[in-house]
């Protein structure tokens, strides 16, 4: 299926983009990138100083480049600013990535040849997956610069899952390598599609993991007898919020009709707040994605180059600003990584009650055998460990700062490096849900004779079981964890069921 871009791109079209979806241009979009490269071709001939164009970059911005070199101004910069380092980027993020990449062009304020966004629109198309580092950007250059190697045949891509040269895919391809023109390597490393690529991959990840968070609580909630009372939709409506609501309403659905429910009516005063708060904690989380979503949709509509040109062929305008520098777009992924690092947080204490000998009265540890079995005990310790690092992974990539470019750029927003920790905070806490999914579905495995689940959790337990055994200390744990995570990371319950 092909997507179509006209006046923007949306953070789930990026995504779907991410997952192998194509990306075409209307006429308009088209219209609008040839336009403003005619704006840059004036801009050269008349001598018009303008950043990156026929200067330097960064603190080099004062130092004039004729127009005999402003071709290998736009090679040097890419070849400069590809300085990655460490694991690749995942095929879905550099498609994402390069999607948001067309998306800022298609504004028609960046002043690329066509042929340029004609390029990276082949890439999506024909599977030319740029090998990108995932270290080493403070804000949105190397990366950028890594799939901008491929253009002029240089560096390395996956093409349909084969590595070969730049050179070498764009010819399988039929392609030949560009010369860069005047501007078109500031415009190809700079701007934020990075960070809005990253985090729009991240929304869609996380929207999976908060459905099966809601879904998961409630599997745990009628294991443990809850207290459904706290649930009610004018208790919850005290407080009010769309997230609360919505969970609250997930829980009821899920959780009518269950005889464990019905039978545990009265048991308690109240619960613990790892059950009686699941509304609060995930309703607040699901508020943030919302919000989160808002910020990425907003930076997919923005013009995030500089220097942006304007006006038209005969009176052409270049403006330097900062729309590359993404505060909000870092503070968004900033504030859903701590959201969800408390979701899995809560996860893990939610699983402590399924398997603690000192406050549930399911069989310790929910071994089948307590003592010769130790049964899901050390399950516990590895959900505790990736909470651990959660926490350390939630602290705020946009207080980081930092100076780069000889004092030029003296303040860093960091959105690329919030992108990347939320991404792996969302990697444990696939994992963390796995955890608590496995353990509920065994607890329930023990409660069979106490009453029927109701047919939302029901559902739940069928899918679980469908995957893996119960759990007789016959095999490694680990595998378990992962085919259930692999599940959370690839659709929602619902689509699952």
């Amino acid at each position: 299926m092909s997507i179509v871009l006209d006046d923007r791109l949306s953070w789930r079209e990026v995504a779907r983009i991410g997952e192998g979806e194509t990306l075409g241009l209307s006429a308009q979009a088209s219209t609008r990138i040839a336009r403003a490269r005619e704006i840059v071709g004036s801009i050269v001939a008349a001598g018009i100083r303008a950043y990156g164009v026929n200067t330097g970059v960064g603190a080099l911005s004062d130092t004039v480049v004729d127009v005999a070199s402003q071709s290998r101004l736009s090679r040097n910069i890419v070849l400069s600013h590809a300085c990655g380092v460490g694991p690749l980027l995942a095929a879905r993020e550099v498609r994402a990535i390069i999607a948001a990449q067309i998306a800022n062009f298609s504004h028609g304020h960046s002043g690329v040849r066509p042929v340029i966004v004609d390029y990276l629109t082949a890439f999506l198309a024909q599977d030319c997956i740029p090998e990108v580092p995932s270290k080493g950007s403070a804000g949105y250059l190397t990366h950028n610069a890594h799939t901008a190697l491929i253009l002029i045949g240089e560096g390395h891509a996956r093409v349909r899952g084969e590595r070969m040269s730049g050179r070498e895919a764009l010819a399988s391809m039929g392609l030949a390598p560009l010369v860069l023109q005047a501007k078109e390597g500031l415009s190809l490393v700079n701007g934020t599609a990075c960070a809005t690529g990253l985090t729009a991959v991240a929304l869609a990840r996380a929207e999976h993991l908060l459905s099966w968070a809601d879904a998961i609580a409630s599997l745990t909630l009628e294991a443990v007898g809850c207290q459904m009372a706290a649930f009610d939709e004018a208790v919850l409506g005290l407080r009010p919020s769309v997230g609360i609501a919505r969970v609250g309403a997930t829980l009821r659905a899920r959780l009518a009709g269950s005889d464990l429910i019905a039978a545990a009516k009265g048991m308690r005063t109240q619960d613990a707040l790892s059950l009686r708060a699941v509304p609060h904690a995930h309703g607040a989380a699901w508020d943030v994605f919302e919000q989160s979503g808002v910020v990425v949709d907003r930076e997919l509509a923005s013009v995030t180059d500089n220097p942006a040109v304007s006006g038209t062929p005969e009176q052409p305008v270049v403006s330097s600003q900062a729309h590359a520098v993404a505060p909000a777009l870092g503070q968004a992924a900033d504030s859903l990584s701590v959201a969800i690092a408390q979701i899995a947080m809560m996860s893990e204490r939610r699983m402590d009650r399924l398997v603690n000998p000192l406050v549930s009265s399911l069989p310790p540890f929910l071994a089948s055998d307590a003592g010769s079995h130790s049964g899901f005990m050390i399950a516990q310790y590895t959900a505790a460990a990736l909470c651990a690092e959660n926490r350390r992974l939630a602290a705020p990539a946009a207080t980081d700062g930092g100076v780069t470019s000889g004092l030029q750029e003296d303040f860093l927003a960091h959105p690329t490096a919030a992108a990347t920790k939320l991404l792996a905070i969302i990697d444990n806490a696939e994992r963390i849900l796995a955890i608590e999914l496995m353990a509920a579905a065994q607890a329930h495995d023990f409660l069979t004779a106490k009453g029927k689940r109701a047919a939302g959790t029901q559902v739940l337990h069928a899918m679980v079981r469908a995957r893996i055994a119960h759990y007789e200390d016959d095999r490694p744990l680990g595998t378990d964890i992962e085919a259930l995570a692999a599940l959370i990371a690839g659709q929602t319950p619902a689509a699952a069921a």
